[in-house]
């Protein structure tokens, strides 16, 4: 995750760590924390760009990016 947010054109210079939180082997699910550190308040930059939807399409784009 480290990688994939750090080297991100549209997160990477607001990105700082990534940390596991939990990890289930038996439904392989984990659950981590995201830790980006955001300009002031700019208009529509919470809603867009720090949206957690799209936060998580640049993980997807980087897993399809990879198959």
């Amino acid at each position: 995750l480290t990688e994939v947010y750090s080297s991100s054109p549209a997160l990477g210079r607001y990105f700082r760590s990534a940390k596991v939180i939990s990890f289930s082997n038996e439904s392989s699910t984990v659950i981590y924390q995201l830790v980006f550190s955001v300009p002031p308040s700019t208009e529509g930059f919470m809603e867009n760009v720090m949206n957690p939807d799209f936060i998580r399409n640049i993980l997807r784009q980087n897993i399809y990016d990879e198959d």
